[in-house]
């Protein structure tokens, strides 16, 4: 690495550039001299891009205007007409089309809502009647009960004055039968 340097075109014999002269003169026969040298060439071989970077810059700039040309503007220019022909042409028949399908489904839509309405109500009324019929028989039933309760009470109060009467019977019939029994017992 200490190849062709300030140190080494001093020792030539030709004359060093005046910020070199300050360079050799301050390092002028030291052994620093190469590593100095070395470290500067390490340096702008590892940290000082700025060559690469300027040669990559260059190859873009040259991609991008040479090779590409208008391309972008051609597709630019292809996507505008086909915005343009989008906005002018399809999305009125596109709008033409939605509102007439539309108006279609809703006339459909209100057709369907009349019938379910018209269903609703033959349900309604049928459910009317069948709880106008079912409280009819439910206050027929209750009536029929009532009078069936009323004709048990009547029997009820028949059989109690049957017993009633059979019990006054009976006990006439001990009395008498007793009376007998003590005529008899009095012998």
């Amino acid at each position: 690495m200490s190849g062709a340097g300030p140190a080494s075109l001093s020792r030539s014999g030709s004359a060093p550039p005046p910020s070199d002269r300050k360079r050799e003169a301050l390092g002028a026969g030291s052994p620093i001299q190469p590593i100095i040298k070395d470290v500067g060439e390490i340096y702008s071989r590892l940290l000082d891009h700025r060559p690469v970077i300027q040669g990559e810059i260059r190859y873009f700039v040259k991609e991008f205007e040479e090779k590409r040309g208008l391309r972008e503007l051609r597709v630019l220019e292809n996507l505008k007409n086909t915005i343009f022909e989008t906005n002018e042409h399809v999305l009125p028949k596109c709008e033409q089309a939605m509102h007439d399908n539309l108006n279609e489904a809703f006339k459909r839509l209100q057709a369907a809502n009349n019938m379910i309405h018209r269903l609703q109500e033959r349900e309604h009324e049928e459910r009317k009647l069948q709880a106008d019929k079912l409280m009819a028989r439910e206050e027929k039933r209750i009536a029929h009960w009532e009078e069936f309760m009323k004709e048990q009470q009547n029997k009820q109060a028949e059989v109690d004055e049957e017993h009633r009467k059979a019990m006054e019977r009976l006990k006439e019939q001990y009395s008498e039968m007793e009376k007998e029994l003590t005529k008899y017992v009095s012998f």
